[in-house]
């Protein structure tokens, strides 16, 4: 909890002001008994007036006092919660910003977004708390056990005999709930990450008619979260009864003694009523432990998921000091092994070639031949297992991150829009972009006369997703945000599965006056025509590398995959 909470540490000034506050608050409420003890003992026992009317307007006076306090202490704490909050979010967000794909890779979407919200919600609610009460429920118990014992310490004494034992039992049930609300936490990312993807699929599931089958398994789901919860709530709800049972005995304990001291002569009358009235704060400071058990247990269990994020590695960072070149990239490959963290399989055996500057260079291969695992390695997503990756003639792991990813223009497989406008999606490729630039590029990538026939032109929303466009389109605004970037070094991985050969051929039309290197993976014979050279990948191995011609005389796989989609087949990605 420590390096979360350190967040709340840069207002220092805050959090002093807002506990002398609350001091304030707790020091009024201790001396108020003492009041009441004089009125009775020195005014309504001695039928003394003056000295009623004294006490009780000392006893308005001091109230408003804690009044006052009691609305300061919430203004400053309420501003450093929401103060630490954004901190905490931002701090998690950034780091997943910078997380590496193998990091990256541990968590679930579902489980980051639940990390940044929830549990950050939690964490907030228990320094609110903190300020608030956690700290003063428990100087209110000890300070009314010791003012106990100044005004009578026979009463005191009794009063404090049971202390020990809510003590025990508060500190075990605490453990016991951060260990349940950790569970039920993993159960609310498995229900965000089911939502999350029942979403992103609700064409395939009406298509396919799902809705009750999914409806099925999120039942299934939800019922785990609901039981933990309601195991957690439960046992959570069982310590203010247990509290009141033991402080209620404690207090017919000093009531009994009382009336004995009473009868003897050996307490007054105030006295007893200001132990009675201690006895009250501390039951009210116990019942503050059910509450602040419940939210120091779901903050202990959501601040070490946070902690969690902020502990995990991140590439290292490195100061962009890249100037845009004029010159097409190569690429080398020097006996090149590979495997992902925490497996024993090498996705990648042995790879060695090189790519020329302003090649048309294309990789091809069947599912899990290695292609993107191959592609991942040039822009540093992954380090090369065994041998070296040069780019532009330097070992890309003596190249600054920042540097070396600003040299290159990455097409995903997947083609990814943000919501916002497609002027927006394209500029996110180079935010520096001129006008001129995003005009010139969405030309090049065969989508300018599409978006100029949409109503809003560069001003169309594109949608979550977007979800607005068709597969084509989205392929092509991807590939004109990359362009935007002037890359000497442009990849694409598959994505150009979704054009027609027509649209196709103009866009390798248009970036063969371009000085940049094309790598393409892609699964089309028509493609592998135009390229240079063709790198054939097999179970991870290098099985064939030559122009379209050589192939065909030299490579039996590759003419399988030439004669199947010559007969109209089609190999699988």
């Amino acid at each position: 909890m420590l390096t979360v909470y350190r967040y709340a540490m840069k207002y220092k000034w805050m959090i002093v002001i807002a506990l002398i506050f609350m001091l304030i608050e707790l020091v009024v409420e201790l001396i108020q008994p003492l009041f009441i003890q004089q009125v009775i003992d020195n005014g309504i026992m001695v039928n003394n007036v003056d000295n009623v009317i004294m006490y009780l307007l000392i006893m308005f006076g001091v109230s408003v006092v804690a009044f006052l306090a009691g609305i300061f202490n919430t203004y400053f704490t309420s501003h450093l919660t929401n103060m630490f909050g954004y901190d905490l979010r931002l701090a998690i967000f950034t780091r997943v910003q910078h997380f590496t794909l193998a990091t990256l890779s541990k968590f679930s979407t579902s489980s980051l977004i639940t990390r940044m919200t929830q549990d950050v919600l939690q964490t907030e609610m228990l320094l609110f708390m903190s300020l608030r009460i956690l700290f003063r429920a428990p100087l209110l118990v000890i300070g009314s056990l010791v003012m106990s014992f100044i005004v009578n310490p026979t009463l005191g004494l009794y009063l404090s005999m049971l202390t020990p034992v809510l003590a025990i039992f508060l500190f075990f049930t605490a453990r016991k709930g951060a260990e349940i609300f950790l569970r039920v936490q993993h159960w609310l990312d498995r229900i965000n990450r089911f939502i999350q993807q029942n979403l992103e699929a609700v064409r395939l599931i009406k298509a396919n008619d799902s809705g009750q089958y999914e409806t099925g398994k999120f039942s299934k789901v939800a019922a785990k979260l609901r039981d933990d919860t309601i195991f957690a709530l439960r046992l959570m709800e069982s310590i203010l009864p247990v509290l009141l049972i033991i402080m209620n005995g404690s207090l017919l304990l000093v009531l009994w003694v009382a009336s004995d001291l009473l009868q003897a002569n050996e307490v007054a009358v105030g006295e007893i009523v200001a132990v009675i009235n201690y006895a009250l704060r501390m039951q009210g400071g116990f019942s503050m432990f059910a509450f602040l058990i419940i939210a120091s247990s779901r903050a202990k269990a959501s601040s070490d998921r946070i902690s969690e994020i902020l502990h995990s590695p991140i590439s290292k960072e490195d100061k962009n000091t890249y100037e845009p070149s004029q010159q097409a990239g190569t690429v080398k490959f020097d006996n090149v092994s590979f495997k992902y963290p925490n497996t024993g399989r090498y996705v990648l055996k042995n790879i060695s070639f090189e790519i020329y500057d302003n090649e048309n260079f294309v990789i091809m291969g069947g599912t899990g031949s290695g292609k993107s695992s191959l592609i991942s390695l040039i822009p540093k997503m992954y380090e090369a297992t065994d041998g070296t990756v040069t780019v532009n003639g330097k070992n890309v792991s003596d190249w600054p991150t920042a540097d070396l990813r600003q040299t290159i223009g990455y097409v995903p497989q997947r083609a990814i829009l943000f919501t916002g406008s497609i002027y927006d999606n394209l500029l996110w490729g180079n935010l520096h972009a001129e006008e001129e630039d995003v005009f010139m590029s969405s030309e090049k990538a065969q989508i300018h006369d599409n978006i100029m026939n949409f109503d809003d032109t560069y001003d169309t929303p594109v949608g979550q997703m977007g979800v607005t466009l068709s597969g084509g389109q989205k392929q092509r605004l991807s590939i004109a945000r990359a362009l935007v970037r002037k890359p000497s070094i442009l990849i694409l991985d598959d994505s150009t599965s979704a054009l027609d050969v027509r649209t196709e051929n103009n866009l390798w039309g248009a970036l063969e006056g371009e000085n940049v290197t094309r790598i393409v993976i892609t699964q089309k014979i028509s493609t592998a025509e135009q390229a240079d050279r063709v790198l054939l990948l097999d179970d991870g191995e290098i099985s064939a590398l030559g122009s379209h011609e050589e192939l065909i005389r030299t490579s039996a796989l590759y003419r399988e995959i030439y004669e199947s989609q010559q007969k109209g087949g089609h190999i699988d990605e």
